[in-house]
């Protein structure tokens, strides 16, 4: 490379982060104290700030998946790369075929932020809307439905499959490590469950250092993923209406499910509060986050990951007439969640925690019979 000169106030500043590739810019992302006035006095948790990713947390299960791809000659040089996505993995494979000189097709549903799309737009990726939710997958399954029609007429097509494919664990297990190094010593983990692959794969490694942390699930209500009915889900990049493989079930010791409005109360606290905030699984996991530190011993040292950052809500989860339209101003949560036994005791509206964490997919259902061969082993 060649050298450069510094200008007399640069070398005042000290080192500065210098990026060669559009790639060096994700990572290494920073922590934040989250205390009071957002917490109870003398408690908090440190949130892992993705958001300082070009485009959240799954630019780094972007590259990663399409770097593995290509190492096994599964996605050819220049071959186009066709997946489903709420909008946050979709910016990272926008990243990764910028990176890597890959053509990039977003399958994803009326449910898209304009500002998303737009983004994706500028970034050079094709982006393609159904119009129609599947009668039994919803939104997910219509939008997975689509991304197979096009890779049928496109024998070079390689999609991701980011619920099933197991890369989208091992991309996070360098967050886990900045982890380690920022925090020094974790006792809770909080997380947002979606595809399951930052849950996963930020909790085994975290796990291998402190085999008794204590890893809490954060889904949305209307989420089958840990053995809710299926029901219309307004929060996206958490939940899930089918069942993705990449959730290891034997890391949870509980799961909390949030409702839309309470992630809402919880996103803009946060933001009016510690200048830090994001949409739906940020908010939803603040608040888990929250309860974690109310009632662990002030000891205790929680770490809570925010996938993204407030910007592409603005017109959702900070507009007020749209919160307003959908009823979701004015849900304060309470000071503790509900408790149910079992998943499958009742259908959830609020929010709620369960101890029991089984795996509810028809193929854990279908080995052994009774109601420990869900998971296999419940935590």
């Amino acid at each position: 490379m060649p050298s450069i000169t510094l200008a007399p106030a640069q070398l005042l500043t000290g080192a500065t982060r210098r990026a060669h590739t559009p790639a060096s810019l994700v990572g290494d992302t920073p922590v934040l104290w989250v205390g009071e006035p957002f917490t109870a006095a003398g408690r908090g948790f440190w949130a892992k700030l993705e958001g300082h990713n070009p485009g959240g947390i799954k630019d780094r299960t972007a590259l990663h998946m399409v770097e593995r791809a290509r190492d096994r000659g599964d996605l050819l040089p220049g071959a186009r790369i066709v997946e489903s996505s709420s909008g946050t993995l979709g910016l990272g494979l926008a990243l990764a075929g910028i990176v890597y000189g890959h053509p990039v097709t977003v399958v994803t549903d009326p449910g898209m932020e304009p500002l998303v799309s737009g983004l994706l737009a500028a970034y050079g990726a094709d982006v393609q809307t159904v119009t129609e939710p599947h009668p039994v997958g919803g939104w997910q399954q219509a939008r997975r439905d689509r991304v197979a029609e096009l890779l049928s007429t496109d024998p070079d097509g390689w999609c991701p499959d980011q619920y099933h494919n197991p890369d989208n664990v091992s991309a996070y297990a360098g967050l886990g490590r900045e982890l380690v190094a920022q925090l020094g010593r974790i006792d809770a983990l909080a997380v947002s469950v979606g595809t399951g692959g930052h849950s996963a794969g930020i909790a085994s490694v975290l796990r291998d250092f402190f085999p008794s942390l204590k890893v809490v699930g954060v889904d949305t209500t209307g989420s089958t993923i840990f053995g809710q009915q299926a029901a219309p889900r307004l929060m996206r990049g958490l939940g899930s209406s089918i069942y993705p493989r990449n959730v290891d079930y034997t890391l949870f010791d509980e799961v909390h499910w949030v409702a839309a409005g309470e992630a809402v109360w919880a996103a803009r606290a946060l933001a009016r509060s510690r200048y830090a905030s994001g949409g739906w699984s940020v908010g939803a996991v603040a608040l888990v986050a929250r309860h974690l530190a109310a009632t662990l011993p002030a000891e205790a040292r929680i770490a809570a990951v925010f996938p993204d950052g407030p910007h592409r809500y603005a017109g959702t989860v900070f507009d007020d007439a749209w919160c307003q339209e959908r009823r979701l101003l004015g849900c304060e949560p309470a000071d503790a969640p509900d408790e149910i036994a079992h998943p499958g005791e009742r259908t959830v509206t609020r929010w709620t925690k369960c101890e029991t964490v089984l795996d509810p997919s028809p193929d854990a259902r279908t080995v052994g019979t009774g109601t420990a061969s869900m998971a296999g082993a419940a935590r």
